[in-house]
């Protein structure tokens, strides 16, 4: 991404687009150079793509997916389905069309009446027209875009490489019951992919086994990048106990 920032200060561009090599996954910069988060980029759009199109449908995400998605569902009185990890489930909810966008945290997309797969130059046309459109950088939408929630999401996802010991270790002690987590309330404990904790004041975690390489994935959002961060130290200090 290091040249994309470059030309797009020599440039003087409002947003910045790229795709992985076989163009399914996207990456986008604010005018300001910054990465914005898929996460982010996500909720951006699907709150885009109602007001735009005028479609009354709701959003897929994958469990480990920040709840922004819920979040404007809600504003707009959609439904919100939560599937594994996967693009494969969220495409099924495409076809059927019972969803206006879909989405995972792994930066893909892909919306209704398109194909039922990741698409990053779909992704990174549709933030560029809604940068048009709305006239403001990614992140005054997105700061517009909480207020509107009335709430802050902020996801964070750490890989971690532990022994083999430690890595089942650890997946056999998340087959608990959890009341408390760290000195936190457990307020649902979610098992659709991995063991998925949220919390009585809505931040969240998810530790699962990648399906791809040889890790443990752990995932939190919470009200701020800091406290994101925390809930990720918590959990890392309890897989070593």
């Amino acid at each position: 991404m290091a040249p994309l920032r470059a030309a797009m200060k020599e440039t003087g561009a409002r947003i910045g687009l790229a795709t992985d090599g076989d163009a399914d996954r996207f990456g986008i910069m604010d005018a300001d150079g910054a990465m914005v988060a898929p996460n982010h980029i996500l909720a951006l759009l699907f709150d885009y793509v109602l007001e735009s199109r005028g479609w009354k449908l709701g959003t897929a995400r994958s469990v480990a997916t920040t709840h922004l998605l819920d979040a404007v569902a809600r504003h707009h009185g959609v439904a919100v389905y939560q599937t594994p990890v996967g693009f494969k489930y969220i495409g099924e909810l495409i076809k059927q069309d019972k969803i206006a966008l879909g989405g995972e945290e792994s930066a893909g997309l892909s919306i209704r009446g398109h194909v039922p797969e990741k698409d990053g130059i779909l992704a990174c046309l549709l933030a560029a027209e809604m940068v048009a459109v709305r006239g403001a950088s990614l992140g005054q939408q997105l700061r517009a875009l909480f207020h509107k929630v009335g709430a802050e999401f902020w996801p964070l996802r750490v890989n971690l490489r532990l022994s083999e010991e430690l890595k089942q270790r650890t997946i056999e002690r998340l087959r608990q019951d959890f009341t408390k987590f760290a000195g936190r309330k457990v307020a649902q404990t979610d098992r659709t992919d991995g063991t998925k904790l949220v919390f009585e004041n809505g931040w969240w975690l998810l530790l699962r086994p990648s399906g791809t390489e040889p890790l443990l994935r752990l995932y939190t959002e919470a009200d701020s990048p800091t406290n994101a961060r925390r809930l990720a130290e918590e959990a890392e200090r309890w897989i070593h106990e």
